[in-house]
Order: C-alpha cells, then sequence, then structure tokens
C-alpha cells in the first residue's frame, strides 16, 4: 500500500492552522508541524529511482 502524502499534507496543515494560538504549546506544536510537512512535501515529490535500461548499440555498415 502506498502512502497518500497529499492527504497527510493536507491533514498537518489544517492542525498547522488550528493551533493559531500565541502560548508555547502552539508555537513550538507549529514548529514541529511545520517540520512534519516539510518532510511530507519532500517526499511526495521526490522520484523514485530509475531503472537504467541498456540499449543495443547500432552496428555499424560492415560490421556482423
Amino acid at each position: 500500500m502506498k502512502s497518500d502524502f497529499g492527504a497527510a499534507r493536507a491533514h498537518l496543515e489544517k492542525a498547522y492552522h488550528l493551533l493559531s494560538g500565541s502560548d508555547d504549546t502552539s508555537r513550538k506544536t507549529r514548529e514541529a508541524l511545520d517540520w512534519l510537512i516539510e518532510a511530507i512535501l519532500a517526499a511526495e515529490h521526490s522520484r523514485p529511482e530509475a531503472e537504467i535500461i541498456p540499449f543495443p548499440s547500432p552496428r555499424r555498415a560492415g560490421e556482423h
């Protein structure tokens, strides 16, 4: 099963905005959520390693 990074990011962003208080706990929690959101964005936009498929080299005239 693949992770739904987009949905996870949306939930974290909603939590970030719900914690709009100016108290220390809200501030620290928003900071932690910001780190998580950045990590999910990186995972969401990272590309899997590509598999390199070797192609036969073209034969030149006169080669067998």
